[in-house]
């Protein structure tokens, strides 16, 4: 199968809290507190697992600290889809949204990382 990504998906464990979702309608879900592991990354997103079921569709504000940075990306996740696993567990597909191509070279130095 051919890949169809844009760009490579990294491995990264990474553990962020979510405390609001929001959609650009001013539709907004407080207190989620939900505690969300990212399983990768990539310069376009994040995958990650959660034991909250978030809706698709909404947005959530992130800060993110690559373990080769100590440069703060922060960013606007959408949520793009979900599948229900087991035991109340989610899987989530993101994409940033409004990230600057300034943070490319973030994830180029984590890419290299990884591969050495």
């Amino acid at each position: 199968m051919q890949e169809k990504r844009r760009y490579k998906r990294l491995p990264i464990q990474l553990t962020l809290e979510v405390s609001e979702v929001f959609k650009q309608d001013n539709d907004v879900i407080r207190d989620l507190n939900a505690e969300i592991k990212v399983f990768d990354i990539s310069k376009a997103g994040i995958g990650f697992t959660a034991n909250t079921y978030i809706p698709e569709n909404y947005y959530f504000n992130a800060t993110i600290v690559l373990e080769t940075s100590e440069q703060k990306i922060l960013t606007v996740v959408k949520i793009l889809h979900r599948i229900e696993l087991e035991n109340n567990l989610y899987r989530y597909g993101c994409e940033f949204t409004g990230l600057a191509g300034i943070f490319d070279f973030i994830f180029d130095e984590y890419e290299k990382s990884i591969e050495q």
